[in-house]
């Protein structure tokens, strides 16, 4: 059988990269998307199915010929991830636009190209998926997230549009929102106090997205929240 092949946006050291271990260890041929270069080009090295694609998702016409080069090379994404995060913090009298527009372009319309880009060949085939993650920004608009939370609303409601244009095509979108925060070096280091369970694996994250990504057709789900046993929420 033709090796499956998957679509990463975002990849760094964290979420990003415990997603494509978890497809390329399931078999997928696995495309990274990310600006560094460096980074990707590492990680290549060491995941088997892996290959890296450099790419700003903001730059449309470089973000369309790169995913044309993935098709031509490992064939059209039958399973696709929007990971890529675009973040800038202060209250609406601090934030520079320019940051909360750029913020948009990365959260919320590379989701649009991107499923625009490969959706049409998943509908012909009358299968696939397209997953975002998120986060509590996507529900809420708290105090100092007024470069952020906009877009990551308009992110998942412009998921959920898809969806409902897609779901009955045959193509499972879905946005899953991580209320925690992600265990990594500097999260840690900010964090010493806290206990293990505080915080929650980027492993554990992709195994709920590997779950999302083959749930059959007659349990789907859109909207997955996932957090540790004691956040407060």
């Amino acid at each position: 059988m033709e090796k499956k092949s998957c679509l990463v946006t975002g990849v760094g050291w964290g979420t990003g990269n415990a997603i494509v271990r978890r497809f390329a260890s399931s078999g997928y041929n696995v495309a990274m998307l990310a600006r560094r270069d460096d980074r990707l080009a590492e990680m290549a090295k060491t995941i088997n199915g892996a290959s890296a694609y450099p790419c700003d998702v903001t730059d449309i016409d470089s973000f369309t010929a790169t995913v044309k080069a993935i098709e031509s090379d490992l064939g059209a994404p039958s399973v696709v991830i929007h990971n890529a995060v675009g973040g800038s913090w202060g209250s609406f009298l601090e934030i520079d636009p320019a940051d909360l527009e750029r913020n948009f372009k990365v959260n919320t319309m590379a989701l649009l190209h991107l499923a625009r880009l490969t959706l049409p060949s998943m509908i012909e085939k009358g299968t696939g998926s397209l997953i975002c993650t998120g986060n509590t920004s996507a529900h809420r608009g708290r105090a100092r997230y007024a470069g952020f939370a906009p877009t990551k609303a308009a992110q998942r409601i412009l998921a959920q549009s898809i969806a409902r244009d897609a779901g009955p095509k045959g193509i499972h979108v879905a946005y899953v929102t991580i209320d925690a925060v992600i265990d990594l070096r500097w999260t840690r280091k900010r964090s010493p106090e806290k206990p293990d369970d505080f915080f929650i694996k980027p492993d554990e994250i992709a195994d709920e997205v590997f779950h999302i990504a083959h749930q059959p057709k007659g349990a789907w789900s859109f909207d997955i929240e996932i957090r540790p046993h004691a956040e407060v929420w």
